[in-house]
Formats: C-alpha cells, sequence, structure tokens
C-alpha cells in the first residue's frame, strides 16, 4: 500500500484543512490508462466509489483502482518549491 512521508504528511494535511473543506478532504490521485503512467492529482472533498483510502497521520489519500495498483509499493515524498509551488515525488519502498 502507498505510504506517505513526513514531508508529504504535512503537506497533504495543510492543503487539505483549508477553511470550508469537510473533514472527508484529502488528496485523491488518479491515473490515466496510458503506456506510460500519469498521475493527476488534486484535491477532493471526498473519494468516489472504488477508491483506496490511505490514512497517516491525519492525511487522507485516495487512490482510484488504477493509481492504487500502479503504486502499491511506492511512496509519495512533497515539497514546496522557491516559488510555493508543490511538487510531488515517488520512490519505490525498500
Amino acid at each position: 500500500m502507498l505510504t506517505l512521508t513526513e514531508n508529504a504528511t504535512a503537506i497533504v494535511n495543510e492543503i487539505t484543512t483549508q477553511p470550508g473543506l469537510s473533514e472527508e478532504a484529502g488528496l485523491r490521485i488518479t491515473s490515466a490508462p496510458t503506456p506510460e503512467p500519469s498521475f493527476e492529482v488534486t484535491a477532493a472533498a471526498q473519494g468516489e466509489p472504488g477508491d483506496q483510502v490511505v490514512e497517516q497521520g491525519g492525511a487522507t489519500v485516495y487512490l482510484d483502482e488504477s493509481a492504487a495498483l500502479l503504486l502499491d509499493d511506492k511512496i509519495l515524498d512533497a515539497a514546496v518549491d522557491t516559488a510555493g509551488k508543490v511538487e510531488f515525488a515517488l520512490a519505490i519502498q525498500g
């Protein structure tokens, strides 16, 4: 199952605890069925039916079925660049 680094957990919590969002808000990762896997990351008020839910350190990440399969053995990391943009990265669990 996908795991999150401390940085990713903190950033997901920051994104999903904005005023007006429900307690179910989380980050949603979807994958398009393309030859080279690509992922779309969005803030979501809640998961969709069939999503796998990853909860870690108060952070919630929803994975659609194909993303859940592709990210099963991965670690999600995150950082904020000098312009304030969030960047996500994946690593293989060791």
